[in-house]
């Protein structure tokens, strides 16, 4: 039986894991950690629970997917629930928007809360669709590093459609064509932090985003979002995945450029092929002992990262839901700020996330949990003691005057998370949470590969890499690997 090790059990490495044993490869997971997830973790504390990382559920598609691989029923792993409103959205002046996931719906509330039509929200979105087909099978679910992915019908004609993804403007310039009103355009700029860029410099083309939420829909996975990584590993662990947890890999292991397994702990772990989920900046630096870095690409900007307060809120708020964003005036300087000054702008758009509306033992009763947060620059030596403790006052402030009440007063548990521990905590390089940025118009041919092109047998998967970051990109990028070995 061949054999596989995947370094990472992050949600591309568990999926990876499942797709080759599927294959009939026996599987081991070396996970430094003392836990399976990444980012995607939690935290318990003080009668509160938190999910650690992504928050914002879709493409369901993608984990049920892996059940029916290995010949399981998906519902007897995993359960979730649509979302009828995906987020809300709070404005300065009192404005509040309910994102429906109904677009006829949605596109009246728009046009009932700003001066933009619902007309235009539902060509906006037919738009964001049209680039979705292009993109979806070339793009997102095949490698770009490969010649054979160009050559059938399928690539040529989405090739051939190839201006109509709107990679030669910006998003933000794109949004503009189409909206007039300063708190739709805002709303469809925000998209661009899903990959963790600037949407006064990512290409149009990210306008696609949108069409994840309206047409296939937001979802709360029941049991929270980590239950989507504990019942992945069930499932792994069913069909015969070893994961060895507080395990460094210390070096992945070559002969003759061909991948012969790892050392860890003073062991040596055999492999036919290795699958690394680590950052892929980390695995250069740290398992490829003796060679080059491929400089062009490691190079590249990060995306930016997070600032995350976990607050045991002591009463609840009605008019809070599971998401909610609270919009910075001026959204063009916040992003200047990030981007230009590597810096945290005062007045900062906060989301908060309150599983606890779905699933109320995750705070004590008359409780919330909030996971609060504002989009910051990736770590290149700020003084981030400083900017914690500024930002923690004026997001404070800002929720404060919002909600009409001083909420420091009912914060009754807190923990940080920040760009640096973001860092040590997940081997994310500079804490950046989706690797490379998108703010170059041909960023998706600029990610790593899914594959070493100089070492045979070694992949790579994760939000580092090709196709990109977040829960269903990093899923597809494990399809792509599974499907590179073949």
């Amino acid at each position: 039986m061949s054999k596989a090790i995947i370094i990472g059990a992050g949600i591309a490495g568990i999926a990876s894991s499942i797709r080759l044993a599927v294959k009939g490869y026996q599987v081991q997971v070396f996970e430094a950690a003392s836990g399976p997830g990444g980012k995607l973790s939690e935290i318990r504390q003080d009668g509160y629970r938190f999910d650690t990382g992504p928050s914002l559920f879709t493409m369901p598609q993608y984990v049920n997917e892996l059940f029916l691989l290995a010949g399981k029923n998906p519902g007897a792993y995993f359960k979730y629930k649509k979302l009828d409103t995906i987020c809300r959205y709070f404005y300065e002046d009192g404005t509040r928007i309910e994102a429906f996931a109904d677009p006829e719906k949605f596109a009246n509330e728009i046009a009932s809360k700003t001066t933009d039509s619902s007309e235009s929200v539902l060509t906006f979105l037919d738009k964001s669709k049209t680039i979705y087909e292009i993109t979806n099978s070339v793009f997102l679910e095949r490698s770009l590093h490969k010649f054979s992915s160009y050559f059938n019908a399928g690539t040529l004609k989405s090739l051939m459609r190839f201006p109509e993804i709107d990679a030669f403007r910006s998003m933000n310039s794109a949004i503009e064509s189409k909206f007039r009103d300063s708190k739709t355009i805002r709303f469809f700029n925000r998209y661009a932090t899903y990959n963790g860029s600037d949407p006064y410099k990512a290409p149009a083309t990210l306008n696609v985003i949108p069409h994840f939420e309206q047409y296939f829909g937001a979802y709360f996975p029941i049991g929270g979002m980590y239950a989507i990584v504990s019942s992945l590993v069930k499932l792994a662990a069913d069909l015969g995945v070893v994961f060895h947890y507080n395990s460094y890999v210390d070096e992945i292991l070559i002969k003759a450029d061909q991948v012969t397994g790892i050392s860890s702990g003073g062991k040596i772990y055999e492999a036919d092929c290795i699958v690394s989920n680590m950052d892929v900046w980390y695995t250069y630096k740290k398992l490829l002992k003796g060679y080059k870095i491929p400089g062009r690409i490691l190079q590249q900007e990060r995306s930016s990262s997070a600032l995350i307060f976990y607050w045991g809120i002591s009463r609840s708020f009605p008019e809070l839901g599971l998401h909610n964003i609270f919009f910075s005036e001026n959204y063009r300087e916040e992003f200047r700020q990030i981007w230009d000054e590597r810096s945290v702008c005062k007045d900062p758009t906060v989301y908060i996330n309150i599983t606890s509306k779905y699933k109320p033992d995750d705070a004590p009763e008359g409780g919330e949990n909030w996971f609060t947060m504002i989009n910051v620059p990736a770590n290149t030596g700020q003084d981030w003691d400083t900017l914690i403790k500024e930002a923690r006052q004026n997001i404070i402030e800002k929720l404060s005057k919002n909600l009409g009440e001083d909420i420091s007063k009912f914060i009754k548990y807190e923990s940080v998370l920040d760009p640096r521990t973001i860092d040590s905590g997940t081997f994310s390089y500079q804490g950046s949470l989706y690797g490379s940025s998108s703010n170059s118009r041909f960023s998706a041919f600029l990610r790593h590969a899914n594959f070493s092109s100089r070492i045979d047998g070694l992949y790579f998967a994760g939000g580092s890499v090709h196709p990109g970051g977040g829960i269903p990109l990093a899923l597809l990028s494990a399809k792509i690997v599974s499907d590179l070995i073949g």
